[in-house]
C-alpha cells in the first residue's frame, strides 16, 4: 500500500503508481495491468476508485481494455 496525499485523489495516486511502472517497463506493451480486483487489494481502495483509474488510463492511451479479457498496455505509437 501507499501513503495517500490528503488534497490529491486517490484514483489519481494509483493511476500516477501504473503510470511509472508502464514507463519503467514494470508492465511491458501489451501486458496486463493489474485488474479492478487486484488494485483494490494492493492499494486499499474502493472498487469504484480503481475503475476511475483504469478510465484515467484508457483515456490517456495508456492501456486498452478487451472486454472478458481484462486491461492492456497499449503498444507504443
Amino acid at each position: 500500500m501507499i501513503e495517500f496525499v490528503p488534497d490529491i485523489p486517490r484514483w489519481r495516486q494509483v493511476a500516477d503508481v501504473i503510470r511509472q511502472r508502464i514507463k519503467d517497463g514494470t508492465y511491458p506493451p501489451r501486458s496486463r495491468v493489474p485488474s479492478v480486483n487486484q488494485l483494490t487489494e494492493e492499494f486499499g481502495i474502493a472498487a469504484a476508485t480503481a475503475h476511475k483509474v483504469h478510465r484515467g488510463l484508457r483515456a490517456d492511451g495508456l492501456i486498452y481494455t478487451e472486454p472478458g479479457m481484462g486491461s492492456y498496455v497499449s503498444p507504443p505509437s
